[in-house]
């Protein structure tokens, strides 16, 4: 969802149970980050958002995997830059692969925000900082409200429940 043609989403996430799960590492993208998907689920009328930190990118995937019987929608968020070594792309692959599995087996949502740039600039350019100029934290809480209220009529979930 970036860029040029990305669509305009709301959603009303009102009594939507659904928790933020952030890595810490790179500080000043991760707190961009976290306060855009509060600010994307504060938009959505989703109140009483808890924050749940790991150390890592890696450790979103388990995390999310614990969390997501207790919550109609999940936003992960996370950032991977590129270095000199094959680890960008194992990291990248193994999340991006390990949430959507999360996703797809549990039938709860998850906003996908993990960042996974080549240079420190791009991460920056995507945090939602001031001077930024994209907000991914607040796309992919949008998303994961959207979603969870898309399916709410098809899924066997109850929402609020």
């Amino acid at each position: 969802m970036s860029g040029h043609g990305s669509p305009t989403i709301t959603a009303d996430g009102s009594g939507l149970r659904v928790a933020i799960v952030a890595a810490s590492w790179h500080s000043e993208v991760m707190d961009g980050l976290v306060d855009g998907a509060r600010r994307g689920l504060g938009d959505s009328g989703v109140r009483d958002v808890p924050l749940v930190r790991v150390p890592g990118t890696v450790e979103l995937t388990v995390a999310c995997a614990r969390l997501a019987p207790a919550y109609d929608a999940l936003v992960a968020l996370g950032v991977v830059i590129r270095g000199g070594t094959p680890h960008f792309e194992y990291v990248c692959s193994g999340v991006t692969n390990g949430l959507t599995q999360v996703s797809v087996t549990t039938g709860c949502p998850v906003g996908f925000g993990v960042l996974t740039c080549d240079d420190d600039q791009q991460a920056l350019a995507r945090a939602g900082l001031p001077g930024s100029s994209e907000d991914k934290g607040y796309e992919a809480a949008v998303a994961a409200v959207a979603t969870a209220t898309t399916l709410a009529g098809w899924a066997p979930r109850t929402l609020g429940a």
